[in-house]
């Protein structure tokens, strides 16, 4: 697709005229500042990209500016240059998609920003599961600072808001990459931002002990793509934000859905014969897209996907 090709460039940084912020150069025997890649999305809306961190979606206007996610911890310096330049407007809202922490790092350095009147404060949304998960860490792991909690958390399936003359709509879906999976939608910009439930080019980590399930990620995806409308001939219209990866439109939502659909149904059949998980793992139910989704550097590979969804699904009530 003409737009995915050229968005595409995005993650490597070769993209012809994009925006490079990076913080001043290292002293001698540090690591290097990550680079923040700002690419246009549509309308007022930008993608900020840093290798191993989160996308985050950046909407600027003149109520001020609002993210989706806001980065891993390590990033957040570059994060915040960069949102500054796009915009001298205060950074009124963080929306999180989800828990993990490439996506939730950057909320306290973000939230440090506002002045002392409580009035400047930072709204952090979130859907209830994540602040509950943040404020109980598993056992023998930090708890998140205080001035990043998702303290104005929700519960409900949607929350509602209007920001920078436009609707901006909160979807919670439920049990999919975790079990607090938050998908907004800028109603005017026509822009979707999914978290990881949706990875481009990479197997989706189903994080089973936070919540997720394969049957809820399948889910989640179709209501994805019931919001989206794409252009003339299934192309642009609605562009979408992945959690990783490249801008990208409702054509490579559906590619990315049918896989996972395939993938789910030969496991579900392989199960239905008894195999076991090693069994399963033999007959590599995935093997037409490994070469697509698996890389060296790949988060998830091919064995613990499938393994994932066998899990997932022997889990599943009947």
């Amino acid at each position: 697709m003409t737009r995915a090709l050229l968005v595409a460039c995005v993650a490597a940084g070769t993209l012809a005229g994009s925006k490079v912020v990076s913080s001043a150069q290292s002293t001698a025997g540090a690591a290097p500042s990550p680079a923040i890649h700002v690419e246009p999305v549509q309308k007022n809306i930008y993608l900020l990209a840093s290798a191993g961190s989160g996308n985050v979606t950046v909407h600027v206007g003149s109520d001020g500016v609002l993210l989706v996610d806001s980065g891993i911890d390590r990033s957040a310096p570059q994060l915040v240059a960069a949102v500054q330049k796009l915009s001298t407007g205060r950074v009124r809202y963080i929306i999180n998609t989800h828990l993990h922490p490439d996506h939730v790092g950057g909320n306290p350095a973000f939230a440090r920003l506002a002045g002392a009147d409580p009035a400047d404060a930072i709204k952090i949304i979130g859907q209830q599961n994540v602040l509950n998960r943040l404020t109980h860490p598993a056992a023998g792991q930090p708890r998140f600072p205080e001035e990043g909690l998702p303290y104005d958390e929700y519960a409900t399936p949607v929350k509602a808001m209007h920001f920078n003359g436009e609707a901006v709509l909160v979807y919670h879906e439920a049990n999919a990459h975790t079990d607090g999976d938050s998908v907004v939608l800028f109603r005017g910009s026509d822009v979707i931002s999914t978290g990881d439930i949706f990875t481009p080019g990479a197997y989706p980590f189903i994080d089973l002990e936070r919540g997720g399930s394969v049957q809820g990620e399948i889910a989640a995806l179709n209501h994805i793509l019931d919001l989206a409308v794409p252009a003339r001939t299934q192309e642009g219209g609605t562009y979408i934000v992945p959690g990783h990866g490249r801008i990208c439109d409702e054509a490579d939502l559906v590619e990315f859905r049918d896989m996972i659909v395939i993938v789910r149904d030969r496991v579900r059949d392989l199960i239905g014969k008894g195999m076991t998980l090693e069994q399963v793992k033999a007959a590599k139910p995935s093997r037409d897209y490994d070469t697509e989704c698996v890389s060296t550097s790949s988060f998830v590979s091919a064995d613990r996907f499938v393994e994932s969804v066998y899990v997932s699904l022997k889990k599943a009530p009947r």
